[in-house]
């Protein structure tokens, strides 16, 4: 059972900086996509950025040129470096994991997910 753990969340000013961190465990062969997502109130949950085991990354075009995801596969972590954030991040943040050969950055497709962390974002 493959089981995540977020930190990093917190609260910022506008064009302020973040990074995330998901630790996973639980498994023998990590799996081959690891997300970012996010939630706001009254909203659905949204993919922000994905990345599988050989480095393929996707971004939602809401985050491209701001946020950087990245995996250390010997280390079994995730993170997401967010920069120039903006109140329109204010969200709980999930870690998600999927053994999908094709993960996308849909939500349906993943499998395992974190109790999730905050982030505020202030104008």
């Amino acid at each position: 059972q493959v089981q995540l753990v977020e930190s990093g969340g917190g609260s910022v000013q506008a064009g302020g900086s973040l990074r995330l961190s998901c630790s996973a465990s639980g498994y023998t062969n990590s799996p081959y996509c690891l997300g970012w997502f996010r939630q706001a109130p009254g909203k659905e949950r949204e993919g922000v950025a994905t990345i599988e085991r050989g480095g393929w990354t996707r971004y939602a075009d809401s985050v491209k040129g701001r946020f950087t995801i990245s995996r250390d596969n010997a280390k079994n972590t995730v993170n997401l470096e967010m920069n120039s954030l903006k109140p329109d991040d204010t969200a709980m943040y999930y870690c998600a994991a999927t053994y999908a050969y094709y993960c996308g950055i849909v939500p349906g497709r993943f499998t395992y997910w974190g109790q999730g962390t905050q982030v505020t974002v202030s104008s």
